[in-house]
């Protein structure tokens, strides 16, 4: 149980980093949007990887766009998709009419 919990908290700590690193292109104009030409299909490859299924290929897709679009890698999307996993998709589960 305890390694599952160290296993949360290093994946929110992944996520929150590997946002900020896509933020960075904020910080650079003009080559920050470079940045993010690079950085879009590494961050789809991390998110697949961080995230199994489903949940890892819709948000890696969504992070793609996010990122390759200039002006919205403002939106954490790897923190989102933590969240969604720990807590979103956790509470569906146990719902008593759910099929899952």
């Amino acid at each position: 149980m305890l390694q599952l919990e160290n296993n949360k908290k290093q994946k929110l700590l992944l996520s929150i980093f590997f946002d900020a690193l896509g933020m960075l292109s904020f910080t650079l104009p003009m080559i920050g949007e470079f940045e993010d030409v690079i950085w879009a299909p590494v961050a789809y490859w991390l998110m697949t990887k961080m995230y199994a299924g489903s949940v890892g290929k819709i948000a890696g897709a969504i992070t793609f766009i996010e990122e390759i679009l200039p002006g919205i890698d403002f939106i954490p999307t790897f923190t989102l998709t933590w969240i969604y996993e720990n807590y979103i998709a956790k509470n569906k589960k146990s719902l008593p009419n759910n099929k899952n």
